[in-house]
């Protein structure tokens, strides 16, 4: 049977035939491959000239729209031309060619393949408008969301400007899992195949629906995050939630995963049976999945307790394997602490909870820190107090809470200094003993240089040598 288009194309086809026999003469319509003359050849050239020049037009046309919009309207509006051009020119070009290889087709016996060559052109012709007109709905997806976030940042609306990259997200979604829902049929696959696109579209709804929410899970972290700031200096507030945000959100993302995978396994029936058969021995399973799985699972574990009870967490400064440094991050098996020198500690979970460590951020940042020198008995102490007192007091890395000056031991040669002051932090601490040890030193030096730790020694006279016999 021929179609409307068959039956035009074969109408123009034949007008333009009937022009080229006048211009080149009788010879033009004389078989050249198989059935196909040089006029079917030149017929289809100018339905592909045709193709060419309408589609020069319509690029002429949307710069030129683009450009106009451009000057009156908002950014979205030359937007939506700029994600028309190249759908529209797939569509051009995909008729141009299905019209120009009809007059070809129409040539063919039906023993030279032609209702195959006519499946096949009508199958391409399908999916090429419909893939053409599924990428302008994705493109325009881009263009919407721009539009909100723009309405987002009119409206000073925090709390919108983070759910827009969700709402793009989702719409760009959708229209891929309805383009392939519908793309998939104009295959005109045999009826065997069914249950294979079946089974494709639903592991893309379920791969869909997983991305959403791992989306989802991240963007409700970033809006909780976005409350509190962890560069200020007493931030043990926004480390205990971070912490506890990063671990359960950790858990969400591998159980989202999970059952993403379980949902698609369960879409074959041979992995149902198998499913159904490993039931009969889940006791044997389940033990010896328990005894592999021991340390895996005890880090699971110590993850939800250090996220609930929160012994460590994100940020805090810690001692541990005689270490100095900081917790870089925590994940669902171990944490990386880094140390100081820049070396990275990599310490699993269950350590946190099964052996001892320093703390020293545990319920604030501010810390106490202490200097030991030690001097001669001469020294007098209220000279250093009052030393210590200009060089700690005029120093900014001390918070203003606290300092003192105290002999906190003696032995037969020297006295022991010790000097405590605080400081917001552990590394201002650091800096503030060390500029304290300085400069003390240095006090002691040049204004009690015998002050030192020096060792004496007496010497007792000569006694007269005995007398001779």
């Amino acid at each position: 049977m021929t179609s409307p288009t068959d039956a035009a194309v074969a109408t123009v086809t034949a007008l333009i035939e009937h022009l080229l026999a006048r211009v080149g003469g009788a010879t033009i319509l004389r078989p050249l491959i198989g059935s196909v003359s040089a006029a079917d050849l030149y017929t289809a050239g100018i339905f592909l000239s045709l193709a060419f020049v309408t589609n020069a037009v319509m690029a002429l046309f949307l710069r030129r729209s683009r450009a106009a919009v451009a000057r009156t309207q908002p950014i979205w509006h030359r937007n939506t031309y700029v994600a028309l051009g190249k759908p529209l020119y797939i569509v051009i070009w995909v008729y141009g060619i299905y019209v120009a290889a009809t007059p070809l087709l129409l040539k063919l016996r039906p023993d030279q393949g032609l209702a195959a060559l006519r499946a096949a052109m009508d199958m391409l012709f399908d999916l090429g408008v419909v893939s053409a007109f599924f990428w302008f709905l994705f493109r325009a997806t881009r263009i919407v969301e721009s539009h909100w976030a723009a309405s987002a940042a009119a409206r000073s609306s925090k709390l919108f400007a983070l759910l827009v990259p969700l709402f793009g997200t989702t719409l760009r979604i959708v229209v891929v899992l309805v383009g392939v829902i519908l793309g998939l049929p104009l295959l005109g696959l045999p009826a065997q195949y069914a249950q294979v696109l079946s089974s494709l579209s639903s592991i893309m709804l379920i791969v869909g629906v997983a991305i959403l929410l791992g989306r989802a899970v991240y963007i409700a972290q970033y809006v909780v995050l976005a409350r509190f700031d962890m560069t200020v200096s007493d931030n043990l507030r926004a480390r205990q939630v971070y912490t506890q945000l990063h671990v359960i959100c950790r858990v969400l993302y591998v159980t989202i995963g999970f059952m993403a995978i379980v949902a698609v396994l369960m879409l074959f029936q041979e992995v149902r049976h198998i499913g159904t058969s490993l039931l009969a021995s889940a006791g044997i399973i389940g033990i010896i999945a328990g005894i592999a799985a021991q340390r895996t699972l005890a880090n699971l574990i110590a993850g939800f307790q250090i996220a609930l009870a929160q012994p460590v967490r994100q940020d805090d400064v810690v001692v541990v394997e005689g270490e100095w440094g900081r917790v870089e991050e925590i994940t669902l098996t171990y944490v990386i602490v880094h140390i100081w020198d820049d070396r990275r500690l990599v310490l699993p979970l269950s350590y946190f909870i099964e052996k001892p460590f320093q703390n020293w951020t545990r319920t604030s940042a501010a810390i106490t820190g202490s200097v030991l020198i030690w001097v001669d008995y001469s020294f007098r102490v209220e000279d250093g107090r009052a030393a210590l007192k200009a060089i700690i007091e005029s120093s900014p890395l001390w918070d203003r809470r606290f300092w003192n000056l105290q002999v906190s031991d003696a032995d037969q040669h020297t006295i022991q200094l010790r000097v405590l002051a605080t400081s917001a932090d552990s590394a201002k601490s650091w800096d503030l003993r060390c500029e304290i040890r300085e400069k003390f030193i240095d006090f002691i030096a040049r204004n009690h240089p015998n002050s030192l730790p020096q060792l004496r020694a007496q010497l007792a006279p000569d006694r007269a040598a005995p007398d001779g016999p």
